[in-house]
């Protein structure tokens, strides 16, 4: 039987475990908390998943150590911008032939360096044994096994379908492939996509307004994406738009939900003492803006989104910007 080590225990950790487990992988997972490490042995995550009960096959411990030892993969949930300061706590303990994958959607501040390369750098792992998993997957969906599908996708084919077998549960189907630079890509962009079209929402604009951003912000991250080396199709499958509409879309999504209360007129600091998170998309708005900029790309939706995250704009003068672009080809 296939063993998994899912480190982190937010709520697509956890909902990704149940997956593992109901495929038939038995599942250790890492929690920095005891009292989360307790909880998910009493079989729950009340925390992240309220009411849902976890499958009998998953167990946890506080021990990185002791929950990778003799792991055929291990699954890397933790926030984006805190996996360099994990790897170096405990990239030691992981299986050296095991298959690392990651579940993260980001782009590291400071680098620009997408979250296989942050773990191929700490971790030295080889990119042939990085997996990267991305799709439209909300959790809380997931976690009550409504239907889905995403995108296993690793440089080397046999550890894709390693690792598809690995999460390929009644009601999740997992497709193979081997960009990991396009699949990467989308996933950290259609955060920051999410946060207009939220915004837009708490404007009060119409269907029309975000079918709009949805679109140019799907060209956004074609253009970024093939710029350092992202193959076309991806961007027209699961990891591209189909992850793009589910978050930029559904109350579900944190991203959608933080931009709408931004476009209602709250700060960053107002949304985030509210709700008590802060959306993937206001942390990574600088990186992969950094990274657009580093290659010479044109992405005017995340520059505005920047704009207002971090300068303070207000959403009414970020859809003026916009509106008042200079008029061009929709295909450039």
């Amino acid at each position: 039987m296939t063993t998994a080590a899912v480190f982190g225990t937010g709520s697509w950790g956890t909902a990704y475990a149940m997956v593992l487990a109901d495929a038939g992988t038995t599942v250790r997972m890492w929690g920095r908390r005891q009292e989360m490490v307790d909880q998910i042995n009493s079989g729950c995550n009340q925390a992240y998943l309220p009411g849902v009960t976890l499958p009998g096959l998953i167990t946890a411990a506080a021990d990185p150590s002791e929950v990778a030892a003799g792991a055929d993969i291990v699954v890397l949930a933790v926030p984006s911008q805190t996996l360099r300061a994990n790897l170096g706590e405990w990239g030691s303990a992981l299986p050296t032939e095991a298959a690392i994958v990651s579940l993260m959607k980001g782009v590291e501040l400071g680098t620009t360096k997408r979250m296989s390369e942050v773990i191929e750098e700490v971790g030295e792992v080889d990119p042939s044994r990085i997996v990267v998993v991305s799709g439209p997957n909300l959790a809380k969906e997931i976690a009550v096994k409504q239907p889905a599908a995403s995108v296993v996708a690793c440089r080397d084919e046999a550890a894709a379908e390693r690792v598809a077998a690995a999460c390929a549960a009644p009601y999740f189907r997992p497709y193979t492939g081997t960009d990991v630079v396009g699949t990467e890509i989308a996933g950290a962009v259609k955060n920051v996509i999410a946060l207009a079209v939220g915004m837009a929402e708490g404007l009060g604009f119409g269907d029309n307004s975000k079918a709009s951003l949805i679109t140019r912000g799907l060209a956004e991250t074609m253009r970024l994406g093939m710029a350092i080396g992202g193959e076309a199709p991806t961007f027209a499958g699961l990891a591209g738009v189909g992850d793009l509409i589910a978050t930029c879309m559904s109350p579900l999504s944190r991203n959608h939900s933080f931009g709408v209360k931004l476009g209602q007129g709250l700060s960053v600091d107002e949304v985030v003492a509210q709700t008590s998170q802060t959306a993937e998309g206001v942390k990574s708005c600088t990186s992969i803006l950094d990274l657009a900029r580093k290659n010479g790309v044109d992405v005017p939706i995340i520059e505005q989104v920047h704009a207002m995250i971090v300068e303070g704009r207000t959403a009414e003068d970020v859809v003026r910007a916009l509106l008042s672009r200079p008029r061009k080809a929709e295909v450039d």
